[in-house]
């Protein structure tokens, strides 16, 4: 069964398994999402369900986004995502997603495989080195005197897209996939998950069954 619910990266820290083993984790709260809308083949062209996270207040929302979190009766939602199911399972997950409902951290159990997705950490402004991992020039002194600089690009002329150059780094939308959930704290709502996600403390994240796990 394909099911998603979205977080907010708390920060890691390392718990016990069965087994005695240390296991480092990613702490994500999961407050209670709520069911925005249901979307159909007949009327959206594709089946999925929309969720909200995190209250939004309604002087700093327009018009249509209150119109649209009042249908199902809930505060407009700063973080909103869709979860796409296949048209053959669609009319059977749709059942379990009613308009208003919440989906909470339950839904998900220890063990699971999931993919998370996330906004990377911004770096700001840096180098092909540190950017792309680029090799350095030689460090012998008289040779070069820009041991980071970028060296030659080749016969390239305007810009390319795609090209290795020096820029802003950081802040892209990053998934990482086959991540296992160590452990569901339903009382305080929380989802642990093995290892790192992406995005920095306090960071928005999107947890979902994994795609590619069942092959």
């Amino acid at each position: 069964m394909a099911k998603g619910i979205l977080g907010r990266k708390l920060g890691m820290t390392q718990i016990f398994n069965a087994a005695g083993d240390l296991v480092p984790v990613t702490v994500i709260d999961c407050t209670p999402n709520v069911v925005l809308q249901q979307k159909t083949v007949e009327n959206d062209g594709y089946v999925a369900v929309q969720v909200g996270f995190i209250d939004k207040q309604e002087n700093r929302s327009n018009k249509p986004e209150i119109g649209h979190a009042a249908k199902a009766n809930t505060a407009p939602k700063r973080f909103i995502r869709e979860f796409r199911f296949s048209e053959a399972q669609g009319e059977n997950e749709l059942v379990s997603y009613n308009v208003g409902q919440e989906v909470k951290c339950d839904i998900f159990s220890e063990g699971e495989i999931v993919d998370v997705t996330g906004v990377s950490k911004g770096k700001g402004y840096a180098g092909t080195i540190k950017r792309y991992n680029a090799r350095r020039q030689r460090m012998t002194h008289g040779v070069s005197a820009s041991h980071r600089e970028v060296g030659s690009m080749g016969p390239i002329k305007g810009n390319m897209k795609g090209k290795h150059m020096p820029g802003h780094m950081g802040v892209d939308t990053v998934t990482l996939q086959n991540l296992s959930i160590a452990k569901v704290d339903t009382e305080r709502n929380l989802i642990l998950i093995k290892g790192n996600v992406p995005g920095p403390k306090q960071g928005l994240v999107e947890i979902k069954t994994a795609i590619k796990a069942a092959k």
